[in-house]
């Protein structure tokens, strides 16, 4: 049987359940305890029940933290490429296979969710080509 590791970290919706892994009893059953909760967004770190992090447990659980926001910051960034290539594969289909009672489905939708992507975007690239010493009354 291979090692286990010492933490199973349950993915929940902003973060995850911290749980410490045992194999040290009888049976050499997997034991599973709840050590705390975790929240990525806020790092806020919450033990469970009466349980009293050590300092191994904070510092395991931060460095966990840390590379699950990095592996939800590569999602977002693949998933943003994704929707690059739905868009291409939108207008294909709105251009050669779509009825027009398809496309009065999801035109006004489309328009607008598109209309205020182009909003922000057009907006965020000014701010970034925007020279530096302008304040933002634009003096």
């Amino acid at each position: 049987m291979t090692d286990l590791p010492e933490f199973y970290f349950r993915i929940r919706e902003n973060g995850a359940a911290v749980f410490r892994i045992s194999t040290e009893n009888r049976q050499r059953r997997i034991e599973m305890t709840e050590i705390a909760v975790v929240n990525v967004k806020n790092g806020n770190i919450r033990p469970h029940g009466d349980h009293v992090l050590t300092d191994e447990e904070r510092d395991v659980i931060a460095a966990w933290c840390e590379e699950r926001r990095a592996v939800l910051s590569e999602r977002d960034l693949d998933d943003i490429h994704r929707t690059i290539d739905h868009l291409n594969l939108t207008t294909h289909w709105a251009q050669s296979r779509a009825s027009d009672a398809d496309l009065e489905d999801v035109t006004d939708r489309l328009l607008l969710a598109m209309h205020d992507l182009r909003s922000v975007l057009v907006r965020k690239k000014a701010d970034r080509i925007a020279p530096p010493d302008l304040d933002q009354s634009g003096e």
